[in-house]
């Protein structure tokens, strides 16, 4: 396994925020985190990060403990995207320049300038190169924030909400490109999200939070309307579109007159009686 969370808590003064944590991710695997807004999602990605520290537990990187490494040797092996990036007037070759600091000594050498470019050709941002931050799209800053991210070498990859504020074609080019990039690349990528649907079909395995805690974790095709409306509150229905799970939402009284047919038609077979 590339990560091991066991036992992760974390307390924002003395409110519990992550409640024993634990799971593993090994390479060629991409996870998804889902679960409503204030179950901890984000805070669990700075705890693995090294941003926060963990009240309790372990996060180990292969046999490394994370928790006894420096930042800057925490970056060597783990990346992260965050939900929002500063933007300024600086050129996205230089922004992702950047990533490579966890490596870079003295100076920038030429091994350094090769690494970025050889990102940037992977991701298809030639186009992009030297054009300012300020004046890109929110799709193609995703693109540079994820290349960035890639430069510096990582062993995890970490992306909070990577499609927030995406429209559908830039939400399917950038999942897609991380599910390429994490298979391509033996790494273990985590991510944080709202949209199920996508999520089921990128990731390998999904973890639902509830209440700072791991409420479910399966596989896309082992989730079960009972799992999400116990997360969620919602009633839902899950049908399979060209192999793929989907998330619909059951609107409360189709729910009540379905539970109704279904209740009165095993009565009639229980009696005998015909349903037609």
């Amino acid at each position: 396994m590339i990560l091991t969370v066991d036992d992760v808590t974390f307390r924002y003064n003395s409110h519990p925020v992550l409640k024993n944590v634990s799971f593993r991710i090994g390479s060629n695997e991409l996870l998804a985190i889902l679960g409503p807004n204030g179950v901890g999602k984000t805070t669990l990605l700075k705890c693995l990060n090294g941003i926060l520290r963990p009240s309790g537990g372990c996060v180990y990187v292969e046999d490394r403990d994370l928790l006894r490494m420096r930042q800057m040797e925490i970056a060597r092996d783990l990346a992260y995207v965050p939900q929002q990036n500063q933007v300024g007037r600086i050129a996205a070759f230089d922004a992702i320049l950047l990533g490579r600091r966890p490596h870079i000594g003295w100076r920038v050498t030429e091994s350094d300038l090769c690494k970025v470019e050889a990102i940037i050709r992977t991701l298809g941002l030639e186009h992009l190169s030297l054009r300012n931050l300020d004046e890109m799209s929110g799709g193609e800053l995703q693109k540079v924030n994820i290349a960035r991210a890639l430069v510096q070498e990582p062993r995890v990859l970490l992306l909070d909400e990577p499609t927030s504020s995406l429209d559908l074609k830039n939400q399917q080019e950038i999942l897609a490109t991380i599910r390429h990039i994490v298979t391509g690349h033996g790494m273990a990528g985590i991510m944080t999200m709202h949209d199920i649907n996508s999520a089921l079909r990128f990731a390998d395995k999904v973890i639902f939070m509830k209440d700072g805690e791991i409420y479910a974790a399966s596989e896309p095709a082992g989730i079960t309307p009972e799992m999400v409306r116990a997360v969620y509150g919602l009633p839902v229905a899950i049908e399979s579109i060209r192999g793929c799970p989907v998330v619909v939402p059951v609107d409360q009284k189709e729910e009540a007159c379905s539970s109704g047919t279904r209740h009165r038609s095993k009565i009639l077979q229980a009696s005998g009686e015909r349903l037609y």
